[in-house]
């Protein structure tokens, strides 16, 4: 006899975690989003769940999708980019593959008060992919919001989709695909080099020390080009999963410091690579980097300044220079 399908519908969240369609996991964003766009979304999703299927409006209050911010200006601008949002979702249509673009966030109406309430639907499409879910991801609260990038938030996700999978403990996406359902702005991290650098490792160390699964991203060639990766997860065991625990208990700052490699003499990480390129930084620079743009790569940003200033003449203050670069550098490349 044929086990019942469990629709994801019925999946209860509770204190600690929420739960997301698959569907909405495994989407390609046609309009990238931000960490906090991603963050608020499953909130969104969250305080909908007991009528996320129906036609209905739903209520919350400001103030629970604020976070450590005091102000409402990052609700209403990530609001505004959820609802303009275009995601391409993987659907069965007809009983054949198909491809769907949806909005992710219907009207909504917020009160001008900063202790003020929301009101927001969700669109009737993505009602309906959300009705006939049968797979979802339980995201622990704690670790969505201790996770500092968009890529790390992702692969969590991805994970926590496929974690309690029996029958796999991989799969295989072409290059494109990963790039997709990362949320990999166009005409960003093209090659594989910096697409590793700049947003799979970082991830994959935030996920290893923070979740309950252990995660790794391994390239595959077709000829002498990166065309797929392999996705593999294994759950932790006791000691790892207690090292995760304890991670989260460390202030943000500290958590950053525990996910990002061992530091190398005189408390520099700086890779040799750069040692061609020109002198190191005052370490206080590269700290200065570390608080103002947490979730970037401090020494590829390096590297994209000076591959930048060359031929250009020597900066009076090398340290200022780089600096000011990496403010313009992050405006233009949003986490």
């Amino acid at each position: 006899m044929a086990e019942k399908s469990y629709r994801t519908v019925e999946a209860r969240p509770n204190a600690d975690s929420l739960i997301k369609p698959g569907e909405l996991v495994d989407l390609v964003e046609v309009t990238p989003l931000t960490l906090n766009d991603r963050r608020i979304y499953n909130q969104l999703l969250e305080n909908a769940w007991e009528a996320i299927d129906k036609p209905v409006s739903h209520v919350i209050a400001k103030a629970a999708l604020r976070g450590s911010h005091n102000s409402n200006d990052r609700i209403g601008e990530s609001l505004e980019r959820l609802m303009s949002a275009i995601v391409k979702v993987a659907v069965t249509w007809d009983g054949e593959p198909a491809i769907e673009r949806v909005q992710l966030l219907g009207g909504n109406v917020e009160a001008n008060r900063a202790d003020g309430l929301l009101e927001y639907e969700i669109p009737a499409r993505l009602r309906r992919i959300i009705g006939n879910s049968t797979v979802f991801a339980r995201l622990q609260r704690e670790v969505m919001f201790a996770l500092s990038s968009k890529y790390a938030l992702t692969l969590y996700e991805m994970v926590q989709k496929r974690g309690n999978l029996r029958w796999r403990s991989s799969e295989r996406f072409t290059l494109e695909a990963l790039r997709g359902v990362l949320g990999v702005p166009k005409g960003k991290l093209t090659s594989w080099s910096n697409l590793k650098l700049r947003a799979i490792d970082p991830a994959v160390a935030e996920v290893n020390a923070l979740s309950d699964f252990m995660v790794a991203i391994d390239p595959i060639k077709t000829g002498r080009s990166v065309s797929h990766v392999e996705l593999r997860w294994w759950r932790k065991d006791d000691d790892a999963a207690g090292a995760a625990d304890r991670a989260l208990q460390y202030s943000k700052v500290g958590r950053k410091q525990r996910t990002e490699p061992p530091a190398a003499p005189q408390g520099r990480a700086r890779p040799a690579w750069l040692d061609g390129k020109g002198q190191p930084l005052r370490t206080e620079t590269y700290e200065t980097a570390r608080m103002r743009h947490p979730g970037f790569d401090i020494y590829f940003v390096e590297g994209e300044w000076r591959a930048w200033a060359a031929g250009k003449p020597a900066a009076n203050d090398p340290d200022r220079a780089y600096l000011a670069f990496f403010r313009k550098y992050a405006e233009a490349n949003p986490l």
